[in-house]
């Protein structure tokens, strides 16, 4: 077998875990690094760079022009300032909260780093529960929930039904836009001048005072909110740093999407550029169609030294670098780390990203990925070491322990440490039910060591715990084995699928599509969904790569039996998606029950497809 080129050199720290082996099987890990001090809060970070490199870009985003328009540590102190000062005047505190709908942008920072600047917790909620849901129920339940004292939009246009369902007579509205009826305009919260009660609010921030309450996914009920102190803000960043010391010898530069109404985007990414003085590039772009192309007009002309994305939006990018030089020698030219999360990366992008970055630079960017979750601050194992395949995901960060412990065919994974939520907002039940006897936050995935000799190669994920099933023979099923290698064998008409076949004898798969993609298969750029899910070549494109999966995998727990293409995209209200685009298989086989009924049934129906390789015509419908 051929050497791979080397890779690109980056000082990482020498990847290092303490194990304790327990009875039955329990393994408990540890970083030997001791967590280092951190601030109190981050606007000790927001000061230090505005005194050290106080000309320093950190932040930029687009004009109405087109053009980018930068703010730099010393104007961002400053505009946060103001702002704080207003957030007192306006009788903000710990019990009444800012609440924020928009999407990422400058004015979003300045008021979200104001309010944790005086100690006001923020509620950032994921845009989509304003612009995509239609019932709006969880938008609802969040602000009955938090009683904001203020909220904040930057386009008031787009979330005028969100405001209205929402807001209080003794709720304040800031808005960037024209202001609406009874709306203060974000402008006029600049001429605020600081007093000294700014600076005595930012001295009493506690480091567990509460930073902002970040609510989850809620795809199994309504969204749980979780506390986030300034603690495990600054604790994380400190534990990523001690493993990526490459931060600090030169400011890091990235070009993000991810939402800070996630923990991805914000409490890693911008709370990592914040940490270390870095440059963040607000891309209003996003991995959809109509919008992916904004983000590769912002790569052309912005080079990143990290690259961070999900999975779906590698996918999204990839044909671009694979086919443009130019884009591909931007993005490429002083890349040090391409970091994926949220999901597995299947094989075939994990090998074209290295197609790419060898391209451009004759040798390999490091690609590593971290795991955790909200709950987890977003941390709680870092890759920090040579990986050569997707799926692993570190080992502990500084502070941090987890535990793998027996869960029925797999090791269920649990944390501990500084980067731990203390639980939910007004949910003492809740709480209770998430942590067990030890303390370990009991997250609900699975992984298991890469090499059960070496721990220090990292952990491999292995999916999600409840995730799994028994087929009616008693066999095992690993749904995300089975998931993202199927996605793979039908790329790139698959955009994602949900394995089905609990307590059935054979597996199944509900196939997404990725729209672009289908298209280009079927040769028509104007076909919906439902109309791609009926095109035959699509069909057969699906048919083809799943029969060479099974060639792969006979088993009865790999083998796909039988398959569907939805005519549609997962929806955010039935809680089947995030905005993200991370799929939750049990919410898809909860709403979509009817249609896996059908996808067993006997004789049949025309809509269900088998694995198949083409031979003269293509054996879809036999």
């Amino acid at each position: 077998m051929m050497a791979k080129p080397p890779f690109n050199r980056l000082r990482f720290a020498e990847p290092l875990v303490d194990v304790e082996r327990r009875d039955g099987g329990t393994l408990v890990l540890r970083s030997p690094r001791a967590l280092q001090a951190y601030p109190p809060h981050l606007g000790h970070h927001l000061r230090r760079w505005a005194a050290e490199c106080p000309d320093r870009i950190f932040l930029a985003e687009r004009d109405l022009q087109g053009g980018w328009r930068s703010v730099s540590y010393r104007e961002m102190l400053g505009i946060v300032e103001s702002l704080a000062q207003a957030l007192l005047e306006q009788g903000l505190s710990a019990q009444r909260p800012l609440m924020v709908l928009s999407e990422n942008s400058v004015d979003l920072a300045a008021m979200t780093l104001a309010a944790m600047y005086v100690g006001v917790p923020v509620v950032p909620v994921s845009p989509a529960y304003s612009l995509m849901s239609q019932s709006l129920a969880k938008l609802r339940a969040i602000a009955e929930l938090m009683a904001p004292g203020m909220i904040y939009v930057r386009d008031e246009q787009p979330y005028a039904r969100a405001i209205e369902a929402i807001r209080k007579p003794q709720t304040a509205l800031v808005t960037s836009g024209a202001a609406l009826r009874g709306a203060t305009s974000f402008a006029s919260l600049l001429g605020c001048k600081p007093t000294g009660a700014v600076g005595h609010a930012f001295d009493r921030v506690n480091p567990d005072d509460v930073a902002k309450i970040l609510f989850t996914s809620g795809s199994t009920g309504e969204p749980k909110g979780v506390i986030t102190t300034h603690r495990m803000l600054c604790a994380n960043q400190q534990s990523i740093a001690q493993c990526w010391p490459f931060l600090e010898d030169s400011p890091p530069v990235i070009v993000d999407w991810l939402p800070w109404s996630h923990a991805f985007g914000a409490n890693h990414n911008f709370n990592l550029i914040l940490r270390n003085g870095g440059s963040l590039y607000i891309d209003g772009g996003k991995p959809v169609p109509g919008l992916i192309e904004t983000t590769v007009r912002n790569l052309r002309e912005v080079s990143p030294t990290i690259y961070f994305n999900a999975p779906r939006g590698f996918d999204m990018l990839l044909p671009f670098l694979e086919g443009d030089a130019a884009l591909r020698d931007s993005v490429f030219r002083r890349l040090d780390l391409l970091f994926y999360a949220g999901a597995v990366l299947p094989e075939s992008l994990w090998d074209r990203l290295e197609v790419v970055s060898m391209r451009a630079r004759g040798e390999r960017v490091r690609i590593v990925s971290s795991w955790g979750s909200t709950e987890t601050t977003c941390t709680a194992t870092c890759g920090h070491q040579p990986i050569e395949r997707t799926g692993i995901i570190g080992i502990p960060a500084p502070g941090v322990e987890v535990m793998l412990t027996p869960s029925a065919a797999k090791m269920e994974l649990r944390v501990r440490g500084t980067v731990v939520t203390p639980g939910y907002w007004k949910r003492p039940d809740l709480t209770a039910a998430a942590f067990d006897a030890e303390g370990f936050y009991k997250i609900g995935d699975a992984g298991r060591l890469d090499d059960p000799d070496d721990p220090s190669r990292g952990i491999v994920f292995d999916g999600r715990v409840a995730e799994d099933f028994k087929l009616l023979s008693g066999t095992w099923v690993h749904c995300g084995q089975v998931r993202v290698s199927a996605i793979a064998a039908a790329s790139p008409a698959a955009q994602d699928a949900v394995v089905t076949g609990r307590d059935r004898a054979s597996i199944g798969l509900l196939v997404f599509l990725n729209a672009i993609a289908a298209r280009a298969i079927a040769g028509d750029a104007s076909l919906t969904l439902a109309q791609l899910a009926q095109n035959d070549q699509v069909r057969a494109h699906v048919a083809r790569g799943l029969q060479v999966y099974n060639e792969q995998h006979g088993g009865s727990s790999t083998r796909i039996a039988r398959f569907m293409l939805m005519p549609d995209l997962p929806s955010i209200d039935h809680g089947e998606i995030t905005d993200k685009g991370y799929i939750n298989q049990r919410a898809v086989s909860e709403q979509r029950a009817e249609l896996i009924h059908r996808l067993y049934a006997d004789p049949r129906a025309a809509d269900v497809l088998l694995p198949a390789v083409e031979t003269g015509s293509v054996r879809l419908f036999a």
